[in-house]
């Protein structure tokens, strides 16, 4: 019996330790600038890429004689 109360316990203290703090957030590092380009340079590539794709269901709007989209 005397383990059984152990045990819980430590589950008790385990479930109270782990929700009561906020996840601790993720360390700087040096290439931190590097990543944030890069993540403006897909931003950017997906607004290109957008356009693209409107320009180009215009153009086949056109061709086949529909209205515009």
């Amino acid at each position: 019996m005397g383990s059984m109360r152990i045990l819980t316990l430590g589950l008790c203290i385990l479930f109270a330790s782990c929700s009561s703090k906020p996840p601790p957030p993720p360390p700087k590092t040096v290439f931190d600038p590097l990543t944030q380009d890069l993540d403006r340079a897909r931003d950017v590539q997906k607004t290109v890429d957008e356009n693209t794709e409107k320009s180009r269901r215009a153009v086949q709007a056109q061709e086949n004689g529909d209205a515009a989209p």
